[in-house]
């Protein structure tokens, strides 16, 4: 084999990328690697993986960053970690909640933790904080990202005197943990589709492309019902004014049956080698689950590559079957 083939062959991204890793986040950083951190079926420690090459994700060493103690608001469920670089520190934010069984196990707040070296897989990672929102109630699911300067965290959470499990929100940094400025809510699972089981929101991503900002999430309960929402918003107008965001009628991204690709979602976006857009989200192999789908292990890590449509809003297809990944 020709050495060009062979360097194809071993970059070649397969589906599932990584096995039993749920709400994936995967980024390209300025170091040159690959990072990916995602829930383990355990619930029971954060995780991060890298690689020069994201084919590479699927086989490179994972290293245990931190685990959850005996006791206490942390000993139970972690979930949904999101490795960020904010003012030249490594942060990973993860939910948790508290061990001992019953419905206190979902007494699920936001924490982080953060690294004390320059080198997230080799430093020390310390317990940073609990995220200080409005209401002391489920919270989940954050991420950060930089608009024209500014930082800003987006996530879900159930808002007291709305009937829904999570709604999304959004507000500027002044620290990883505190806001500079008040929360504004988003966006509620009011549609059809997005309350399924559950009425959730959550999993917010950020894309900032053609001129506008894409914020995917998910909704729905996390079984085949499970799938992808998107809001929008002109990249010069208040991020900070809901008005200002659009909700597609329609999901974006959901399950198919023709691919055998079920529940998609918790999503990140990252860019291939060539600078190529990547959707990284996870999904099962199949529609039946036995017992809670909260237990069942096999949400798998995915990429997929999408276009862009004429008004420059994504379309990121359908998911595609397991296998090699190919350029749609």
């Amino acid at each position: 084999m020709p050495a060009a083939a062979r360097a194809g062959a071993q970059n070649a991204i397969v589906n599932p990328v990584v096995r039993q890793r749920a709400d994936a986040q995967v980024f390209r950083h300025t170091d040159g690697w690959y990072y990916m951190t995602g829930s383990v079926p355990e619930y029971d420690r954060l995780v991060l993986r890298r690689s020069k090459t994201l084919a590479g994700l699927a086989t490179a060493a994972e290293k245990v960053l931190w685990r959850h103690p005996a006791r206490g608001p942390m000993s139970g469920f972690l979930w949904a970690p999101e490795l960020h670089r904010i003012d030249g520190s490594w942060v990973m934010y993860f939910a948790a909640g508290p061990s001992g069984g019953g419905e206190d196990v979902f007494h699920i707040r936001t924490f982080a933790i953060a690294c004390s070296g320059p080198d997230p897989m080799t430093g020390s990672w310390q317990v940073l904080g609990q995220l200080q929102t409005e209401w002391d109630s489920f919270t989940l699911d954050s991420t950060s990202f930089v608009h024209r300067g500014r930082r800003y965290l987006a996530w879900a959470q159930h808002e007291p005197g709305i009937d829904t499990n999570s709604n999304l929100y959004l507000a500027p940094l002044a620290t990883p943990l505190t806001f500079a400025a008040r929360p504004v809510r988003l966006s509620i699972p009011t549609l059809d589709w997005e309350v399924q089981g559950f009425k959730v929101n959550e999993a917010p991503a950020v894309l900032a492309r053609n001129g506008r900002l894409f914020m995917t999430y998910s909704a729905s309960a996390t079984d085949a019902r499970y799938c992808m929402g998107m809001l929008s918003c002109a990249a010069d107008v208040e991020l900070m004014d809901a008005a200002n965001w659009s909700k597609s009628p329609v999901p974006v991204f959901r399950s198919s049956a023709v691919n055998q690709v079920f529940g998609p979602g918790h999503n990140s976006f990252t860019v291939d080698e060539r600078g190529r857009d990547v959707l990284v989200y996870h999904a099962r192999d199949y529609e039946a689950i036995q017992g809670d789908p909260l237990f069942d292990p096999n949400r798998h890590t995915r990429l997929q590559y999408f276009r862009y449509r004429p008004d420059g809003s994504p379309d990121f297809g359908e998911p595609v079957a397991n296998g090699r990944l190919l350029l749609r």
